[in-house]
C-alpha cells in the first residue's frame, strides 16, 4: 500500500516524509512538473520509498501509483504529499491501495511535552486513574490559541507572526485555491469576509445561511446560497476548514438528533487573525469580527477549537472518530464525542473555567443513563491547574494534561 499524507500547508507533511523517502519528486518545482508532465511515468522510479510531493499538481499521478500498488509494488514503496484536493478528484479513491493519513498542526500535547492523561487509555473503559498537575493558566491557552500550530509560524511572536498568517490565508484565497485545488474565484474579497464569517462560527452548528448573512452585513449584493457553498467546498479542499460531524450512534436509542456539523478552521489561529482578535480582547470577553449567535465567549470557541483540534490528533492514534452530540430541541449535547470501532465512546465536555461544577457533567449524565455501558468514560477538559476523578467517577482534566 502506499501512505498518502494530507493536510494544509506548512502542518510539516513534506518535512515528515522526507526524514522516510529514498527518492523525492517535487512537483512544486516548474521544471520537474514540466519533465513529469512529459512522461509522468518517471514519477515510479528511483530508490523507494518514493516521494511525490504536491501530487495534485499533476492528478493523475495518483491513478499511476494505484496501478503501481496493483502492480505488486511492495508495501511502502510510494509517499505522496499534498496540500489539496484536485477538481476533478482521482477517477479511483484508491481504497485498498493508497491509504491517507491526515496531518494536523501541533496539538497541545506536542508543544507542551507535559501529558499525564492519555485518551487511549481513557479508551480502554477500565477508569483508569486520572493525576497530573499543570501550570498553564488561561493566559498560556489563550497565547496557544493565537500562536498556531504550524511549526513555522508558532516561531514568529507578536506582529512578526500575525502578519506571516496573514499573508497565509491571503495565499489560500488568491493562489491555493486556483493553483492548488483548481477552483476560480471570482470575488476574492467576498470570499475572505466569508472565511471571518465562518471564524465567527467556530464551535457552533450556526447555519450556512447565518455565516451568509454575517459575511454580507453591510454589502448591497451578497452571495449566492451556490456561491457560498462553492467557497466552503474550496476550503475544504485545501484542507482550511475541518467540520466536527454530528455524531449518530449506530442502533440509536437517541431520539431526534441534529445532524448539524460544529464548524471549525483548521488551526484556532486561522480563526483568531480573520477576527482580529488579540490576547488582551480575548480575555477581556470581547468579541470581534461579524455577529453572530453564540452561547459563551469568543475566547470559549476558540478554546474548543484547540481542544478539537487536540482531541482529533489523539483519536486519530487510537484510530477512532470524533463528533458532536446535540439534541434537535438543544436540550442535550456533548462537545466532543470520541467512538472506537466497536462504536463505544469516551464523551467530553469542553470549559474554559479551571473547576467543573455538577451541572457541567449532567449532559454527561444524560448520555451515560441513554447508552450505558457503551459510555467508556466521561471526560470534562478545563483550563485547572490538576487532573483528578470526581466522585460520580467524571475526569476532569486541564488541557495540558491530555494526551494520546
Amino acid at each position: 500500500m502506499a501512505i498518502a499524507l494530507e493536510g494544509p500547508k506548512g502542518v510539516g507533511k513534506t518535512s515528515t516524509a522526507l526524514q522516510r523517502a529514498g527518492t523525492v519528486h517535487r512537483l512544486d518545482d516548474p521544471a520537474e512538473l514540466a519533465i513529469a508532465q512529459a512522461d509522468p511515468t518517471r514519477l515510479l522510479e528511483g530508490e523507494r520509498p518514493v516521494l511525490i510531493d504536491e501530487w495534485q499538481r499533476l492528478p493523475q499521478v495518483w491513478d499511476l501509483v494505484r496501478r503501481a500498488v496493483d502492480s505488486q509494488a511492495p508495501p511502502g514503496s510510494f509517499l505522496l504529499t499534498g496540500s489539496a484536493v484536485p477538481d476533478p478528484p482521482p477517477m479511483h479513491s484508491g481504497a485498498g491501495r493508497i491509504g491517507s493519513i491526515r496531518m494536523r498542526p501541533l496539538a497541545l500535547s506536542e508543544r507542551c511535552q507535559a501529558s499525564s492523561v492519555s485518551l487511549a487509555q481513557l479508551l480502554t473503559g477500565a477508569q483508569v486513574p486520572v493525576t497530573g498537575a499543570t501550570d498553564v493558566s488561561l493566559a498560556d491557552y489563550t497565547d496557544e490559541v493565537l500562536a498556531s500550530g504550524l511549526p513555522g509560524v508558532r516561531l514568529l511572536s507578536g506582529r512578526s507572526r500575525r502578519n506571516q498568517l496573514d499573508t497565509y490565508l491571503n495565499r489560500v484565497v488568491d493562489r491555493d485555491i486556483p493553483d492548488e485545488a483548481g477552483v476560480v474565484i471570482r470575488n476574492p474579497a467576498a470570499l475572505r469576509r466569508w472565511m471571518a464569517a465562518y471564524a465567527a462560527a467556530s464551535s457552533t452548528t450556526a447555519t450556512f445561511e447565518t455565516i451568509r448573512d454575517a459575511a454580507s452585513a453591510g454589502h448591497a449584493n451578497p452571495p449566492s446560497k451556490n456561491a457560498t457553498l462553492a467557497y466552503r467546498d474550496a476550503l475544504t479542499r485545501v484542507w482550511m476548514l475541518e467540520q466536527t460531524p454530528a455524531w449518530i450512534p449506530s442502533n440509536n436509542p437517541l431520539n431526534k438528533l441534529r445532524h448539524a456539523p460544529k464548524h471549525q478552521l483548521a488551526d484556532p489561529a486561522f480563526a483568531a487573525q480573520l477576527l482580529g482578535a488579540q490576547a488582551s480582547t480575548l480575555l477581556a470577553g470581547q468579541s470581534s469580527g461579524p455577529a453572530l449567535p453564540r452561547s459563551g465567549t469568543l475566547l470559549g470557541e476558540l478554546f474548543e477549537s484547540l481542544v478539537t483540534m487536540s482531541v482529533r490528533v489523539y483519536a486519530q492514534q487510537s484510530e477512532a472518530k470524533v463528533g458532536h452530540l446535540r439534541t434537535a430541541d438543544g436540550r442535550q449535547e456533548v462537545d466532543l464525542i470520541v467512538e472506537r470501532a466497536d462504536g463505544s465512546v469516551v464523551a467530553i465536555e469542553v470549559k474554559l473555567a479551571r473547576t467543573a461544577s455538577s451541572g457541567d457533567t449532567k449532559h454527561l449524565a444524560w448520555l451515560k443513563r441513554k447508552l450505558g455501558d457503551r459510555v467508556l468514560d466521561q471526560l470534562i477538559v478545563t483550563t485547572g491547574p490538576e487532573a483528578y476523578r470526581r466522585e460520580d467517577g467524571v475526569a476532569v482534566v486541564p488541557l495540558a494534561l491530555l494526551g494520546p
